[in-house]
């Protein structure tokens, strides 16, 4: 996946601790540990990063927390950053893919609780309703494990494919036993998915990187993800034992208040929900 700094610069992993860019931030320090060291989170730009820049700006200094958010674009650095301790915590993820990092890359990385759902959707610019899907057209997936097994339970939710028994989010295009449309799949990286709609018939993408495109999935998306019942809360996170961290505990805190929740719905109108 590309590590790439929002307007900034070409992220190189090895580089991290001096190349990451903090978005609201005049602070170009290290993360720390300290009660009174500004509690550094790693973030995708959207939403994670505009909501944190909200709690930021309007919540953050009357709770006695000093916040530096940092923003990249893919979904390996913000767990490897705080694996490694250049960012305190992380803002992008979902317990699933959480749980599948950490089982691939060996690191201890916990969630501290939910904040946010992006509903995944089907988006087309060729069709209005998953009905109209021609024989054969090619739909893009997310490559991720655990996103591309949630992309081809929403189709199989949708009765546009089924799936092999029991496999649930774990699917795989191996697992879809019946096609009735003979659909063929491109497996993408996630980020790559909006821009690669033109040239495809359909794809299901990752809500972040929707609306990031100009998206909406509340409107645009020809199928969408139900919020009741999901598993795939984003999360904030942090490496095991950083729990505790009282700066930790704020920001949850806040990221789980009335005030951020009403920001929620107030600024992305459906196509971002609170987890609870």
């Amino acid at each position: 996946m590309r590590n790439v700094l929002k307007s900034v610069s070409i992220l190189a992993t090895a580089g991290l601790a001096l190349s990451l860019t903090a978005c609201g931030s005049d602070s170009s320090s290290s993360s720390g540990s300290g009660p009174d060291a500004a509690l550094t989170v790693i973030a995708s730009p959207t939403p994670h990063a505009q909501i944190l820049d909200y709690v930021k700006k309007n919540l953050a200094d009357a709770a006695g927390l000093k916040l530096e958010v940092k923003v990249v674009t893919d979904y390996v650095t913000p767990n490897t950053a705080v694996q490694d301790g250049s960012a305190d915590a992380n803002y992008f993820q979902h317990v699933p893919y959480l749980e599948d990092f950490n089982k691939k890359k060996g690191t201890d990385i916990v969630s501290v609780g939910a904040v946010h759902l992006e509903p995944l959707g089907l988006y087309s610019k060729k069709v209005k309703a998953v009905t109209e899907l021609a024989n054969g057209a090619t739909v893009g997936l997310p490559n991720d494990t655990t996103n591309e097994g949630r992309a081809l339970k929403l189709l199989a939710d949708n009765d546009v494919i089924k799936l092999k028994d029991g496999v649930g989010t774990a699917a795989t295009p191996a697992d879809v036993v019946s096609n009735p449309k003979n659909l063929k799949w491109k497996e993408l990286e996630a980020a790559q998915l909006p821009r690669s709609l033109p040239d495809l018939d359909a794809a299901v993408i990752n809500g972040n990187y929707a609306i990031e495109a100009g998206l909406k999935p509340a409107g645009d998306a020809i199928v969408l993800e139900k919020a009741a019942g999901n598993p795939y809360a984003n999360i904030l996170a942090v490496k095991k034992g950083k729990e505790s961290d009282p700066r930790v505990k704020k920001l949850i805190e806040l990221l789980q208040g009335d005030k951020v929740k009403q920001y929620i719905d107030e600024t992305f109108k459906g196509s971002v929900v609170p987890a609870s």
